[in-house]
């Protein structure tokens, strides 16, 4: 039987894998520029793996649920997500001081593991 709520649970814990693994290879490889370098690397790709745990949280944490309540939750989960993003990188920038590039660097990194991690793996022989 097909449960879409534990398919998007695990495809957010799949997604959130892949982030951290290729934020930590970005990081490891910034260590050689410095530990500012991957500190910053860390971060950016932190806030995107962490505000995309949140809105799996958020999202998917509800069970089923009425449209107009299942539509509220996905978007107070996006809204969030980037709530929490937009606040670490500006804190990981401004205040922190820490490289832009290796900081926007990590960001891209995270996002682009999600659109792989989302990608791949249809085990259910649907296209």
């Amino acid at each position: 039987m097909l449960n879409p709520l534990a398919a998007g649970s695990r495809l957010v814990r799949r997604t959130i894998a892949f982030q951290v693994v290729a934020v930590a290879a970005l990081s490891l490889a910034l260590l050689a520029k410095g530990p500012a370098w991957s500190l910053a690397a860390l971060a950016g790709g932190g806030a995107i793996a962490a505000g995309g745990a949140l809105y799996g949280v958020l999202a998917l944490g509800g069970g089923i649920a009425p449209a107009i309540g299942a539509l509220a939750r996905l978007v107070l989960g996006l809204l969030v997500k980037w709530l929490v993003v937009i606040a670490t990188l500006f804190i990981a920038i401004a205040v922190a001081k820490l490289p832009a590039l290796a900081v926007i660097g990590g960001a891209v990194v995270a996002l682009v593991a999600q659109v792989l991690a989302m990608a791949g793996g249809h085990r259910n022989g649907n296209p």
